[in-house]
């Protein structure tokens, strides 16, 4: 596997030259100060192309090219959307970048309700607990019919928790669900933004009536559309999967399982339509067998997430250490390796862990949880391939 890492752009706190010290090879990045649904000119993806090779290394992975809220919907300015899409795709093409991670999520990217869950060890994590989200969706939201989404017992911790919870951590728990993991990937909420929840509820109304089906031929169109373009370039689209790998907030979500990742992969049949595989993602679903599914998904694999998580008692999970949990990355790395020693990956959603916490790194992506993580992964790798040259596996 190559080993890459996220990187978001020259502002990044974290410098190409700290990553060239501690082995990575390649860059996963975007341009992150184009809005949503504008073109990416050929100068600007070349001028951070040339940055990132000047440093002695090379772009290898655009994570995101966002697909703006309209595609996902089927809004008026859907085709003019797509088609400034293929322009940017026709540009990075022109800049020999063959590898575009993108998601299918409507409205909102990752959820979680902790950004800084404390372990015994004085390191942290993310964490998803779904009481909080509950309390999120049912009080603070005050979605219609949300309390349809829980049993009666989760509704009787959450009418609990309202008696108890302060304005403060309301407050904390907006900025952690809408907005600290949303607005720096291009999300569709950014800090400092007045009145998150109206801006919020006003983009779920934009899904009103839209169910799977409806946006599995909106993923089709949209893929059906882009095609072209990336056969032309040799560029591989890789769907990221839902995270949580569940329906949320009155949503679809169709990236979550076994079924829709073959459906996605049948319904565009065509070699660069392929797949991130995020360990972390699926396996904070517990209808996923993580392995199996990289077993049969590998040879449309083209990005890999190398991250755990573990489920926990009354749906809540947590990041779990990169050599535990139930994304079982050890038999992961053998998977892909046997399949293709190219593949890039890059660990993801590393602990907090000594300065990580006061330097204000994005969360998620800590420095020297994230070096942990991959300096672990480095040695499975390696271990693998000798197994491999071995004919141990």
């Amino acid at each position: 596997m190559k080993k890459t890492w996220r990187w978001f752009g020259k502002k990044d706190k974290i410098t190409l030259s700290m990553l060239r010290q501690i082995s990575v090879e390649g860059i996963v990045t975007a341009l992150h100060n184009i809005p949503n649904g504008e073109v990416w000119d050929l100068e600007s993806i070349l001028d951070l192309k040339q940055y990132i090779e000047d440093a002695g290394l090379e772009w290898s992975v655009v994570e995101s090219l966002p697909v703006s809220e309209a595609i996902k919907y089927a809004g008026s300015n859907r085709d003019k959307l797509i088609d400034n899409y293929i322009v940017s795709l026709e540009n990075l093409g022109k800049a020999g970048i063959k590898t575009v991670c993108y998601n299918f999520m409507p409205v909102i990217d990752w959820i979680r309700t902790d950004l800084n869950y404390k372990w015994e060890d004085g390191t942290s994590s993310l964490f998803f607990d779904k009481i909080k989200f509950a309390y999120f969706d049912c009080m603070i939201l005050k979605r219609n019919n949300a309390e349809n989404n829980y049993t009666e017992e989760e509704l009787k911790k959450v009418y609990a928790l309202d008696k108890t919870i302060t304005q403060e951590e309301k407050d904390a728990l907006i900025d952690t669900i809408i907005v600290k993991t949303q607005g720096f990937i291009n999300g569709n909420i950014k800090e400092g933004d007045q009145n998150p929840v109206a801006i919020f509820k006003s983009l779920l109304a934009l899904y009103d009536g839209i169910g799977r089906n409806t946006l599995r031929e909106n993923m089709k169109y949209f893929l059906e559309r882009i095609m072209p373009v990336c056969e032309k370039y040799g560029i591989n689209m890789c769907v990221h999967p839902d995270d949580p790998p569940y329906q949320m907030l009155g949503l679809p979500r169709i990236v979550t399982s076994e079924e829709d990742i073959e459906w996605i992969l049948k319904a565009v049949d065509n070699p660069h339509n392929g797949l991130t595989f995020c360990a972390g993602s699926l396996s904070s679903g517990c209808q996923n067998d993580v392995p199996k599914l990289a077993q049969k998904f590998a040879s449309r694999t083209r990005f890999i997430h190398l991250r755990s998580t573990e489920i926990l008692e009354g749906g809540n999970f947590i990041e779990a250490p990169h050599l535990e949990g139930r994304g079982h990355l050890i038999d992961l790395v053998r998977i892909f390796e046997k399949e293709d020693t190219s593949l890039p990956m890059r660990v993801d959603h590393g602990r907090l862990m000594l300065d990580d916490e006061k330097n204000g790194y994005n969360p998620g992506y800590s420095f020297y949880g994230r070096m942990y993580a991959l300096a672990q992964m480095d040695g499975v790798i390696e271990t693998v391939k000798n197994e491999i040259k071995e004919n141990i596996i």
